[in-house]
């Protein structure tokens, strides 16, 4: 395992107790280098959405446990924030709570000279993800094979 995928997952483990307290929803962690920065980025969610004030609140005391513990090494960016509407599918709760929703899935390769799909969530598992289309056909896609995968926005 990765030490990227270590911070991860204990950071998971000090902000899930928090969240679960508050009634709030963990929808990722990722410790990922953007502009030779290192950002720890924590996004929640709960019915009806997150505020700043919930962000703020779940920041602090997030940040004194990561104060305490003091794992990671490299210096850091810490954010707390909302998944915001183009919010990615990652996990088995994103995919059920989808079911019969429309998705929008972007795949790295071009299949039938497209790269972009837009259809109703009909089925998932490990390894596929299940949609039919506007024209009512069936399309599963292999989950390594997506770039992306979020609910449709349509403005």
């Amino acid at each position: 395992m990765s030490r990227r995928e270590v911070y991860e997952q204990k950071a998971e483990a000090l902000i899930t107790p928090i969240l679960n307290s508050m009634g709030f929803e963990l929808v990722d962690v990722e410790f990922v280098k953007e502009a030779g920065e290192w950002y720890l980025r924590s996004y929640i969610d709960k019915e009806g959405g997150i505020t700043i004030n919930d962000c703020e609140a779940v920041s602090r005391l997030f940040s004194e446990k990561l104060d305490e513990e003091d794992f990671i090494e490299e210096s850091y960016i810490m954010e707390v924030s909302s998944p915001g509407l183009g919010r990615p599918l990652k996990k088995e709760k994103d995919y059920k709570r989808s079911m019969g929703k429309e998705l929008e899935i972007r795949t790295y390769k071009a299949i039938d000279r497209e790269k972009e799909f837009y259809g109703i969530l009909q089925a998932y598992d490990d390894s596929s993800v299940t949609i039919e289309t506007e024209e009512g056909t069936t399309r599963t896609f292999d989950k390594k094979d997506i770039a992306l995968i979020r609910l449709a926005i349509h403005f």
